[in-house]
């Protein structure tokens, strides 16, 4: 098809990087929930990879990665399939909508105009969710009440005190019914954004925590329930036009799968906080990896004046060190926090 010809030559190099970027991709998916690609897809289209073939080759190497992170922590009893199946049949209906609308902007502008599309929604996305949850986390962490419970919201409150006959249905995960219907816009809204960007974590364990009052280690856990629902609908359907790179999918798969066992059992180990903590701090530093690169874009559509080509160069060497950078950060941040967890674990008496 005319979209393979897109496709990036891999030399033993790049593959290794991809390798590498998929363990820690892995790592991070494995705790916090999300699939981990608000760092793949960045550091992909930073090879040269267009917007849309990174986002579709992510959901391919997703959905058996979920599948391994959501059963490894059912076995902790961290997962509400029930939660995550219904989530994952409206966010199917996003993600195919999702993909309709990324294909048509390939079609009308070219990759630069799928490149431009992926960046400005990343930065808002991540402007919005990651400043949000990097607040809650701080301020819990400055109140010193870092190893209490977490408590229900009033919006959470709120959102359990509506009753609509013949729709609640009851979840383990907080202990009440809500309706179904509410749940809708939510996975939805996760679906859009995973066939946007690849990540549709950054909405479906928000709006868990924060709408629904899930606790943030269930939310995490059901998010990957919902993340093999979405991978694999979008797989097929971006699949049938060609933009799925199978040879970068199962690299970043194979280096995924280590790293979301670490991940996974990481959670066990750390207070709920740090998970808001982790996933704060890596969504605002990749959210200015993105803005360097939304001016080169806006340039090659003519939008804005012409931009030098070292000034190109920098913008982009610029954004890929902010990524790496945000790589570095979350492992450094979970490995520390595991690493604690069990050493304070093994001091404690049987």
């Amino acid at each position: 098809m005319e979209q393979m010809t897109q496709f990036i030559a891999l030399d033993l190099a790049g593959m290794a990087g991809l390798f590498m970027v998929g363990f820690v991709g892995g790592m991070v998916s494995g705790f916090i929930g999300s699939g981990g690609a608000f760092v793949l897809t960045p550091a992909m289209m930073s090879m040269g990879v267009p917007g849309i073939v990174a986002v579709a080759s992510n959901m391919c190497h997703k959905f058996p990665k979920a599948l391994v992170g959501a059963y490894k922590r059912a076995k902790f009893g961290q997962v509400d399939v029930k939660l995550g199946l219904i989530m994952g049949c409206s966010a199917e209906a996003g993600v195919l909508v999702g993909a309709q609308v990324q294909q048509n902007i390939k079609q009308a502008f070219g990759d630069v105009g799928s490149n431009l599309y992926v960046s400005v929604v990343f930065v808002v996305t991540l402007a919005i969710v990651g400043t949000y949850v990097l607040k809650d986390a701080i301020r819990i962490y400055r109140s010193g009440n870092t190893k209490a419970e977490e408590t229900v919201g009033p919006l959470a409150m709120k959102v359990r005190s509506i009753n609509i006959p013949g729709t609640m249905v009851y979840f383990k995960s907080i202990d009440a019914k809500v309706s179904f219907l509410i749940t809708l816009p939510m996975g939805f809204a996760t679906g859009l954004l995973a066939a946007t960007i690849a990540v549709g974590g950054f909405i479906g364990v928000p709006s868990m925590m924060y709408v629904l009052g899930v606790p943030s280690l269930i939310a995490s856990a059901t998010e990957l329930v919902i993340a093999f629902v979405m991978g694999l609908g979008g797989t097929v359907k971006f699949a049938l036009g060609g933009f799925v790179d199978v040879r970068l999918a199962m690299i970043i798969l194979a280096g995924s799968l280590f790293g979301i066992q670490v991940g996974a059992i990481g959670t066990t180990y750390v207070r709920p906080y740090m998970i808001k903590l982790v996933m704060g701090m890596i969504m605002v530093t990749v959210l200015f990896s993105r803005l360097f690169v939304i001016p080169v874009y806006m340039a090659q559509l003519g939008m804005i004046e012409a931009i030098a080509e070292p000034t190109i160069a920098l913008l982009k060497t610029i954004s890929f060190w902010i990524m790496v950078f945000a790589l570095v950060l979350g492992a450094v941040i979970i490995l520390k926090a595991l690493w604690s967890g069990m050493r304070e674990a093994a001091a404690q008496p049987a």
